[in-house]
């Protein structure tokens, strides 16, 4: 415990544990959030054929050259072509087809006719106004040509890419694996909420609120509890949920990483590839990572991250060292959570030798931000309220009001 890293230090030596994940094929249902790992090129046109952009009459624009004022056109209506019909006929000279929005457009005509510049007759159809060739008619390829690049590598799936997808035929994606998380914690203290507590005993907050972070950053939680504070048990339970787990990116623990008695995590982990120093910040000080070896028969075993077991240490310590690294194995575009300027608005002191994160509530219309509780590491309640995270530099004096700090913007 007697190495002392940098924020930045351990961040890189935490993202460098975690690799890019495997790419997979998912059908677009499941590929709402994740990363397109390849070039998504389009199978099909977009649209796929000339149709009509608005309900009206197909037309050649010759016939209606001189509809206008006092002297509307008068067309018969040969045919009804609505949206998905295949078996369009041709357009005659002097006559027009009723088509509706999105509709193939029929050979011969070159332009469409509003319905609201007509009597809608169904016929004969009275035209009132002229239009010029090309009228409302959307054509072959104008939004995205056949074999042209529709989504790049390292795009993120929401709603409308998806849309996208699959209107240029694509029924599967090649995306990024999910980092599998098996998150971990340790204490005999701990109960499992809804069950009575003895004296000396407390809830276990730790592992739902980071299996949650786990999933709110794209990533694959699978909770492990309650292992005691004994060396033995620790190894055994760990080795027993590893084989069973299968393919893991990361084993994440909360607790037992400190320099006092019953360190369970750091005397059990010390000596099987995982190395714990202090980070020089605050909460989240006491630290450990690496590579698990030397756990049963198969010999290493997934990477590794120990956070601290107080609550606001622990997920702090994942908004600055895990959440960007898992992120970042998805290929996410934007691993890091969204920084601001803000003004402090009171006075803030932290410490001279350590960065620190205090819970802040951002007030975007004045551009300010104060904070939300105390600094206290297991002020839960008060990570809770907060909507950003407050960076404040290591400083032998006052963070004065009206000074410029970064925020971290945890709803982003």
């Amino acid at each position: 415990m007697r190495t002392v890293r940098t924020v930045s230090e351990h961040r890189a030596l935490v993202a460098a544990l975690l690799p890019p994940t495997p790419v997979e094929v998912v059908p677009l249902g499941e590929a709402l959030g994740r990363i397109l790992a390849e070039n998504l090129v389009t199978s099909t046109a977009l649209p796929p054929f000339d149709n009509s952009a608005m309900d009206g009459y197909a037309v050649r624009a010759d016939d209606v050259a001189r509809a206008g004022g006092d002297h509307p056109v008068r067309l018969p209506v040969a045919q009804d072509i609505p949206a998905g019909r295949t078996d369009v006929v041709a357009l005659r000279p002097g006559t027009a087809h009723r088509i509706m929005t999105g509709a193939p457009l029929p050979a011969g005509a070159d332009a469409v006719v509003r319905v609201e510049d007509t009597d809608g007759g169904t016929g004969t159809v009275r035209v009132d106004v002229a239009v010029p060739a090309g009228n409302h008619i959307r054509r072959v390829g104008e939004d995205a040509a056949l074999g042209a690049l529709a989504l790049p590598a390292g795009t993120l799936l929401g709603p409308a890419q998806l849309g996208l997808a699959a209107a240029v035929g694509s029924a599967t994606v090649a995306v990024r694996r999910r980092p599998k998380v098996l998150v971990l914690s340790t204490g005999t203290e701990l109960v499992a909420p809804g069950q009575p507590l003895r004296h000396g005993q407390i809830y276990e907050s730790n592992g739902p609120m980071l299996a949650a972070a786990v999933t709110e950053a794209g990533g694959v939680a699978e909770l492990l509890r309650f292992v005691p504070d004994d060396v033995d048990q620790f190894l055994a339970a760990l080795a027993e949920r590893v084989a069973a787990a299968g393919e893991v990116d990361l084993l994440l623990t909360s607790g037992g990483v400190s320099a006092g008695a019953y360190e369970v995590v750091k005397d059990a982990l010390a000596d099987r590839g995982v190395r714990f120093v202090r980070v020089a910040m605050q909460p989240g000080g006491p630290q450990g990572a690496g590579r698990l070896t030397g756990l049963g028969p198969t010999g290493d075993g997934p990477a590794v991250v120990t956070l601290p077991g107080n609550p606001v240490s622990s997920q702090v310590s994942f908004e600055v060292f895990v959440r960007p690294a898992l992120r970042a194995a998805m290929g996410h575009p934007h691993p890091d959570r969204a920084v601001v300027l803000a003004r402090l608005g009171e006075s803030l002191r932290s410490p001279s030798d350590k960065r620190q994160f205090r819970r802040g509530e951002l007030d975007a219309r004045t551009g300010t931000v104060r904070t939300v509780g105390g600094p206290g590491s297991h002020l839960l309640s008060a990570l809770a309220r907060a909507d950003c995270l407050i960076e404040l530099a290591p400083s032998a004096q006052p963070h004065e009001a009206g000074t410029l700090v970064n925020v971290w913007l945890l709803d982003r």
